[in-house]
C-alpha cells in the first residue's frame, strides 16, 4: 500500500510503499479516507511526544477517518504501530473506532476531534464545568484554542475570555463566542493588570495552551486578585510558548488557585474516546467550526512543515465512501 514514511527521528515523511498491516484478535482493517496533521501527530513522529514509541521507520498520523470492512464510515484514533493513519490502510483496534453522524463529513471529524477534543475533555473531564462559569482560553487564536471558545460556550459558559497575540484573529473570535479578548502584544505590566481585572470580575476555569510566560503571569494575576478562597481551576493543555515556567510557591499558598493538566494519562482513555464521540456528535448542530486544508497525501512532504496555527490539515487518499 501507500503511505507516508518516517524512517527516522526528526525527518520529513516521504510518499512511498509499506507493508499493509495485519489484521489480529480486537482489531479491525480501515480503508483511510483522511488523516489531519495534528501537533500531536507531528511531535509523536518525531519521537519526542511522552506517547512516543520511538521505533523507527513508521506511518505517522494518530488518528483519522475511513471505512471499516462492514462499510461502516468511522473516525478511528490510534492505529496499531508502526502503522498510522497516513496511510491507505491501518489497522486499529475496534474499540478505538467511533462511528460518524451521516451529516459530518470525512476531511471535518479528521480534522476538529483531536484538537476539539483538547476542550472538550479538558471542560468536562478535568474543570468539571457548571453552566454559566466563567472561562479564560490563553492562546484562544490557534486551531485549538478556536474550538475551545466555542466549546465552552456550547458546554454552556457564561462568559468566555480569550487571550492572544494576533490582533484580527483575536477580533474574528467574538463571532464564535468570545465575550472578552486580551492581546498578548503587550507588555507584562499593563497585560497582569488586564488579568487581574477580569479575576477580580471572577474566572472559574483557565484552559491553557500556551504556558510560559503569559501562564507565570495568569497564575500570579489570580493569586493577587481572585476572589479569596474561591476556586479557580487551571487546566494545562499545550505548550506552545515553552515548557516551563517559573512559579513561585507564594501564589498558590495565598490562593485557591488548583493546578492540573489535561491530555493523554491524565484522563482514561475510555473518557477520552466519550469525549470525542460527544463531540462529533455535536459539531453539525452546534454549527462548531474549524478552517481545514484538504491535501492529497502523495504531497505529504510538501505540506509537512506548513503553518497549522490557524488552518488544519488533512491529508486525503482520495477513496470515497
Amino acid at each position: 500500500m501507500k503511505a507516508a514514511l518516517v524512517q527516522e527521528p526528526g525527518t520529513t515523511p516521504v510518499y512511498a510503499d509499506f507493508a499493509e498491516p495485519a489484521v489480529t484478535e480486537g482489531t479491525v482493517r480501515i480503508a483511510v479516507v483522511a488523516s489531519a496533521l495534528s501537533h500531536l501527530t507531528k511531535t509523536r513522529a518525531s519521537g519526542k511526544h511522552y506517547s512516543s514509541t520511538g521505533k523507527f521507520p513508521l506511518v505517522p498520523g494518530v488518528d483519522g477517518t475511513g471505512i471499516r470492512e462492514d462499510g461502516t464510515r468511522v473516525y478511528f484514533v490510534l492505529p496499531e504501530a508502526p502503522s498510522g493513519g497516513m496511510a491507505e490502510y491501518c489497522v486499529v483496534k475496534a474499540t478505538h473506532c467511533i462511528p460518524l453522524p451521516a451529516a459530518l463529513d470525512d476531511v471535518t471529524a479528521a480534522a476538529i476531534a483531536i484538537p476539539g477534543m483538547s476542550s472538550w475533555a479538558a471542560l468536562l473531564e478535568r474543570a468539571k464545568l457548571i453552566k454559566g462559569e466563567t472561562v479564560l482560553i490563553n492562546g484562544a487564536t490557534g486551531v485549538s484554542g478556536r474550538l475551545a471558545v466555542q466549546i465552552a460556550k456550547y458546554l454552556g459558559a457564561g462568559k468566555v475570555i480569550a487571550t492572544g497575540r494576533n490582533a484580527e484573529a483575536l477580533q474574528s473570535l467574538r463571532a464564535l463566542g468570545a465575550d472578552v479578548t486580551i492581546s498578548l502584544a503587550q507588555d507584562n505590566e499593563a497585560l497582569e493588570s488586564e488579568f487581574q481585572e477580569q479575576f477580580r470580575d471572577g474566572i472559574d476555569v483557565i484552559l491553557d495552551y500556551l504556558w510560559g510566560q503569559s501562564a507565570e503571569l495568569l497564575l500570579v494575576a489570580g493569586a493577587k486578585a481572585a476572589p479569596e478562597a474561591v476556586p479557580v481551576r487551571f487546566v494545562q493543555i499545550g505548550a506552545v510558548s515553552g515548557p516551563t515556567i517559573t512559579l513561585p510557591g507564594a501564589a498558590l499558598r495565598s490562593s485557591s488557585i488548583e493546578l492540573m493538566g489535561s491530555g493523554l494519562g491524565s484522563i482514561p482513555m475510555p473518557r477520552i474516546f466519550d469525549a470525542i464521540e460527544q463531540l462529533l456528535k455535536a459539531t453539525i448542530p452546534g454549527g462548531l467550526k474549524i478552517a481545514t486544508r484538504p491535501v492529497p497525501l502523495s504531497q505529504v512532504a510538501d505540506h509537512w512543515l506548513g503553518d497549522e496555527s490557524s488552518t488544519r490539515t488533512v491529508f486525503t487518499t482520495g477513496l470515497r465512501p
